[in-house]
């Protein structure tokens, strides 16, 4: 079914995912300790929110960080934000204080919101820059949820245009510093109303969500696909095994990263019955080995229907619902998205030829936060954005994503930018120079390894290499793995053969 793609509400984002719903009794969300919350008290307590922002003397387009852990409490808060009009800025909860710091003066964020239990160094960091800061916790306590404590449950909706912010996310650079994509009303409701026709969502869906709610993937593909259908979640604060076995037959489809499928294959409970109920699998953020989408429809008789996207462009490509989903592959472009391979001098190539995958569509960001430069680099005149993903598209439009021009390493569905890392472990004493590269994981997709040059020197400890980025790091940045070589490979003209090093450790994580 064919939407129509011109906004028709002063607010098209939240009007068509969330003030649809207003008075409905139907169930939004339900948590694994049997709370069942309905549409219409979901949306009263986002306009609470709204409220109690608004108090703060925010203004529409201004800037919401949000470091929570995920919950209904900071879903409502999108909403929240969604509805008056700021732009939701939501953080991994990882990144550390050093990290936040960044993010914070870079976005010029208003607000900062976290937990109330919250590391110390993480409020300095907002205090140095003079950016409020208020809590919020899971069960709605908080200085924010005291400010919204009596507030009317009716906001009125502030219009926003198609081109108009409803969110930046940060994705890492290589050069160290991360870049903040500006994704506008019309790029996430876009891709929201394509995905709800291509993977065929009606209201009687009900997700199994236990991805990340900071990140494209759980935020924005999982929970906006829902809202548009007006289906239900069962809502998991984070990936358990325990807790996905006994709520997969009361699901109807589940979103992961391959990591979610490989755990599940490895446990016995997981069987054909289990899931007879089920009617899709979907697969994002990292690759999914064939030989995982192979054992998965040996065991369930289901084939992972396996997808393709960016922080920048939402999602771009996907295995057909009905159809070939084939294994090693993201399927054919989503429909009004075009893509195309192109060769570093920005040359076409021909079918089954690889280059630099490039996309154009609603689905496409408007650019890098306060980087225009960085913005014009990576956009075509003709509106096609450099993906950086080298890939190739068959004869028939399937698209092969083989690897990653910028070296990027996917560890558990998260990126993790080599620069970063080498930046910070290249200071430490010991370490002459170093090499962050990924390497097959049985588990995470890829991990982190670290290959330390030390000269003829004798090696660092490798738990003092750990305890110094301790602070300066995500837990999913950091190195799994250390090697220590005299040197490292290089080409002819002086470049650090990435290459040879991935071949040589390639098989450092298998299985005896």
């Amino acid at each position: 079914m064919q939407r129509d793609t011109q906004p028709t509400y002063g607010n098209a984002l939240y009007e068509e995912l969330f003030g649809i719903h207003a008075g409905k009794a139907a169930t939004f969300v339900e948590t694994p300790d049997g709370v069942v919350i309905s549409y219409s008290r979901f949306l009263s307590r986002a306009s609470t929110l709204a409220h109690a922002l608004t108090r703060l003397g925010l203004k529409p387009g201004d800037r919401v960080a949000v470091q929570l852990d995920k919950s209904v409490e900071m879903l409502a808060l999108y909403a929240a934000c969604v509805q008056a009009g700021f732009v939701f800025l939501p953080l991994n909860t990882a990144y550390t204080a050093t990290e936040l710091s960044y993010f914070l003066e870079n976005s010029g964020a208003r607000v900062f919101l976290t937990p109330s239990r919250v590391e110390e160094a993480k409020l300095d960091a907002a205090i140095k820059l003079g950016t409020e800061h208020c809590t919020l916790d899971a069960d709605g306590t908080g200085t924010l949820g005291e400010l919204a404590r009596g507030q009317s449950s009716h906001f009125e909706t502030v219009p926003r245009g198609p081109d108009d912010l409803a969110a930046i996310l940060y994705t890492s650079g290589t050069t160290g510093r991360s870049k903040g994509a500006m994704l506008s009303q019309q790029n996430l409701l876009s891709n929201a109303r394509t995905l709800v026709d291509a993977w065929r969502f009606t209201s009687g869906d009900r997700l199994l969500h236990a991805l990340p709610i900071f990140h494209t993937h759980g935020l924005f593909v999982g929970t906006n696909v829902t809202l548009l259908a007006g289906g239900s979640m069962l809502f998991l604060p984070r990936f358990d095994l325990d807790s996905m076995i006994a709520m997969l037959p009361r699901s109807t489809v589940m979103m992961g990263v391959p990591t979610y499928y490989t755990r599940l294959l490895a446990d016995d409970r997981f069987t054909a019955a289990l899931v007879e109920d089920m009617r899709l699998f979907i697969s994002g953020s990292a690759p999914l080995l064939s030989e995982t989408h192979e054992a998965f429809a040996t065991r369930t008789g289901h084939r992972i229907l396996e997808r393709y996207g960016m922080t920048e462009t939402n999602m771009t490509c996907s295995n057909p619902y009905e159809g070939e989903r084939r294994a090693g592959t993201v399927g054919p472009p989503l429909p009004g998205i075009e893509v195309r391979v192109r060769d570093a001098a920005g040359k076409p190539l021909a079918t089954d030829e690889i280059g630099v995958l490039e996309v154009r569509g609603p689905n496409v960001f408007k650019g890098y936060w306060q980087m225009p430069e960085k913005t014009a680099e990576e956009m075509r005149d003709d509106g096609f954005f450099i993906t950086g993903d080298l890939a190739s598209i068959s004869g028939d439009g399937y698209v092969t994503i083989v690897g990653r021009s910028r070296d990027l390493v996917i560890s558990g569905g998260f990126n993790v930018y080599p620069k970063e890392v080498e930046v910070l472990l290249d200071r430490l004493d010991g370490v002459v120079e170093s090499a962050v590269i990924g390497v097959p994981h049985p588990d995470l997709g890829e991990a982190v390894v670290a290959v330390i040059a030390t000269g003829h020197a004798v090696a660092p400890d490798p738990n003092h290499l750990s305890e110094a980025l301790a602070d300066q790091l995500a837990a999913f940045k950091k190195p799994k793995h250390y090697a220590f070589v005299e040197e490292l490979p290089r080409n002819t003209m002086g470049k650090v053969q990435k290459a040879a090093l991935r071949a040589q450790f390639d098989g450092l994580f298998s299985e005896p």
